[in-house]
């Protein structure tokens, strides 16, 4: 009764199921995932589950593999429940996608597992990991050179839908609870193999650690654990009010200016970098404290740019600016475009988010003229003065015309610098021309030779508004 007493203590904790639910039970055969099943299929009357089992066949180990699948089968039919299998070659998929096997095997079963929630079959998918997993995920990823949010190890509950009732658990405990209730369960013979780091920190590093630095080294691990998933839950909500403050959503691009990031106490930036690193490429897996400094030190400059890569993100500096990308983004944003204008017209730009007005007016009074040399967003020119078609294309290098208010000529470039714009938003910077004559150009406006003046009889408005 142990088993079954710290397993509902753990659902209770943190609140795992709601009335009536639809649970995905993962069972791959061996101890943990068995107990789990039996564990649930006993405490489900408490909140009318509706239990669905799933097995995932990585064809590893032959027919060792197949016998597996055939176990959870028969057992699943004893119990009357609901299975559903797949199968998948992890072992060509890993040399596909240079993934290692227990990478591969992971991103497989989340995957497997995933299809079954975003489809609204099943609202949660539990999983068999232990208090005993918990200890060897810390060393881990302390050996690693993680941080407290690694620290925190396998997280009981996320919030996508994944729970693992049997954390509070250990192993021993639960192949006690089988034998003693003659429950039969299937040895996977790669986990006595040490070629995967996990098995070696089970076999050998943890029970050395144990005999020689501490008898009770797998409770000081878990107690890590415990104490930094709270710090973690206080993190993450402190980084959600942050996070709103300062990072710059869009999608797939994030922002970050980084004077403000420079002002913040370090642990809250470092978190702060984190986020933006996970919202760009969905988790941080590969990532270290290397990254998140390398990143710090890149935003700690005064003035200048910069570039460097962290696992998954191309991390660009320009002024005050950091953009946090997927590696190759650039290649998709940066291509030139040309698109002809008809007047009036709305021309969407391809980098995506705004389109341009153009429109005919009678001559506005002179009032209104004057307010939109200090609207950047909205400027008039004379449509007397313009000949030749018009077309929209994007900055390139060596673009120079007259700005309002200007002496002379100028190459944009040097308007960009004044201006301070980020090299990344410069390729796709619109401009308009009239017989490859640069007539308009965003926020700097009109040509100041076909600017709109209180004598113009017909003006030629210009806006930009979001898509």
């Amino acid at each position: 009764m142990a088993v079954i007493a710290q397993v509902l203590e753990t659902i209770e904790r943190f609140r795992m199921f709601q009335t009536g639910q639809r649970v995905g039970v993962a069972v791959s055969g061996g101890a943990d995932s068995v107990c789990l099943l039996h564990v649930l299929f006993e405490l489900a009357s408490r909140w009318n589950l509706h239990l669905h089992v799933l097995h995932l066949d990585h064809q590893l180990r032959g027919e060792e593999s197949r016998e597996d699948a055939r176990f959870v089968e028969q057992l699943t039919a004893e119990l009357g429940l609901a299975f559903s299998q797949a199968q998948v070659d992890v072992g060509q998929l890993a040399q596909a996608r240079g993934e290692n096997l227990e990478e591969a095997a992971r991103n497989e079963r989340r995957r497997f597992f995933d299809e079954f929630l975003r489809s609204g079959l099943l609202d949660r998918i539990a999983l068999g990991h232990t208090r005993s997993d918990q200890a060897e995920t810390v060393l881990f990823r302390f050996l690693r050179g993680s941080g407290s949010a690694g620290l925190a190890g396998i997280r009981p509950m996320t919030t996508d839908g994944f729970v693992r009732p049997l954390i509070g658990v250990e192993r021993a405990q639960i192949e006690q609870f089988l034998r003693e209730r003659n429950i039969a369960w299937r040895h996977d013979s790669s986990n006595a193999c040490l070629d995967f780091a996990r098995n070696r920190i089970r076999h050998d590093l943890l029970p050395m650690l144990q005999r020689e630095w501490n008898p009770a080294i797998g409770e000081m691990l878990t107690q890590t654990a415990d104490w930094a998933l709270e710090e973690e839950s206080y993190w993450e909500a402190e980084i959600d009010r942050l996070a709103a403050q300062f990072l710059t959503a869009k999608p797939p691009i994030v922002l970050l200016q980084t004077r403000p990031l420079a002002d913040l106490p370090v642990a809250a930036a470092r978190r702060l970098v984190r986020r933006a690193i996970q919202l760009v490429k969905g988790d941080l897996r590969g990532l270290d404290f290397s990254h998140v400094t390398a990143v710090l030190r890149l935003a700690a400059h005064p003035e200048g740019d910069g570039r460097l890569q962290v696992p998954g993100v191309d991390v660009f500096r320009s002024f005050e600016w950091l953009r946090l990308a997927p590696p190759g983004v650039d290649n998709l944003e940066n291509r030139n475009f040309r698109i002809q204008a008809s007047v009036p017209g709305r021309i969407p730009l391809p980098a995506g988010g705004t389109t341009i007005l153009l429109e005919l007016i009678e001559n506005k009074p002179v009032t209104e003229l004057c307010d939109s040399r200090y609207n950047k967003a909205v400027h008039y020119l004379d449509w007397d003065r313009i000949s030749g078609a018009l077309e929209v294309r994007n900055w390139r290098p060596g673009d120079q015309y007259k700005p309002l208010d200007h002496s002379g000529e100028e190459k944009i470039k040097q308007l960009f610098q004044r201006a301070r714009i980020p090299l990344w938003e410069r390729r796709s910077w619109p401009v308009i021309t009239s017989a490859e004559r640069i007539i308009w150009a965003r926020q700097f406006g009109p040509e100041a030779g076909l600017a709109a003046t209180p004598d113009s009889r017909v003006l030629l408005k210009v806006q930009e508004v979001r898509a």
